[in-house]
């Protein structure tokens, strides 16, 4: 039995190029040279992100979500601070910011977010 070394995250969308330069400026990756409806880590570490047209725009909650790792082993002020921080940052993008999830002894504190096209992710 193989097990998959590489997967890509596609997006449906109205815009591919431009919901795919929004998500390089998120993450730091860069627009593929040949597929300017895809963008890929420079690293070669992170998955690459494809943006497909489709002609109906979105309708209900994401299934699934990304999670942008910005305050990974923070908590507490130090952790809000960096979600207020990187927020701020991608709602000069054009993103939206949703609820502030405080951390609840199980859980540290995220926020909720959606991007250009409505897409829902989280800054965790």
């Amino acid at each position: 039995m193989t097990s998959v070394k590489q997967f890509q995250v596609t997006f449906d969308c109205a815009d591919p190029e431009r919901l795919a330069r929004f998500w390089c400026e998120v993450l730091g990756y860069v627009v593929e040279p040949d597929d300017t409806t895809a963008c890929v880590d420079p690293t070669g570490v992170g998955p690459r992100l494809y943006f497909q047209q489709v002609p109906e725009g979105k309708a209900v909650k994401n299934r699934v979500h990304l999670d942008v790792r910005v305050g990974t082993g923070l908590v507490g002020a130090e952790r809000l601070a960096v979600l207020e921080s990187e927020s701020a940052r991608l709602v000069a993008l054009g993103a939206v910011r949703g609820e502030l999830l405080i951390a609840d002894g199980v859980n540290e504190s995220c926020q909720n977010m959606r991007d250009i096209e409505g897409n829902e992710f989280c800054l965790d």
